[in-house]
């Protein structure tokens, strides 16, 4: 397997370590899974999890550092998320009146997931 197909293998695998490792996380506060890996619209959205009245969209980053992580959400990727998350609200229309929010969590190694809730704001919501 040549040296970039066994770097995207790897990728792969600490995207779906992470993803878990935030659905954890995210457990442990009271949150309630719904959905992993939603793709809607050309984006992606890595975790729908929820509380009584608030459903919640979650950009999961993996980097070397936390810091590493926090800035890798730029304007494409937030215009890509808020594109999904649209769409996921359009085909669900049961979650009207229901407060809606985009949280990040971000993982580095060794250290437990960081979770900010409200990172950035859905766009044309």
């Amino acid at each position: 397997m040549p040296d970039q197909a066994l770097r995207r293998r790897a990728a792969h695998l600490r995207g779906h370590r992470a993803e878990w490792l935030a659905m954890a996380a995210l457990l442990l506060k009271g949150y309630w899974p719904m959905e992993r890996r939603v793709s809607f619209a050309g984006g992606e959205i890595d975790l729908i999890v929820r509380r009584p009245r608030t459903i919640v969209f979650v950009e999961v980053k993996a980097r070397s550092s936390l810091d590493d992580a926090r800035v890798a959400i730029d304007a494409a990727k937030r215009r890509r998320f808020s594109r999904a998350v649209r769409a996921w609200i359009g085909r669900n229309p049961w979650c009207a009146g229901m407060t809606l929010r985009a949280d990040a969590v971000f993982v580095g190694p060794g250290e437990w997931p960081a979770h900010l809730p409200d990172v950035f704001t859905i766009e044309g919501l």
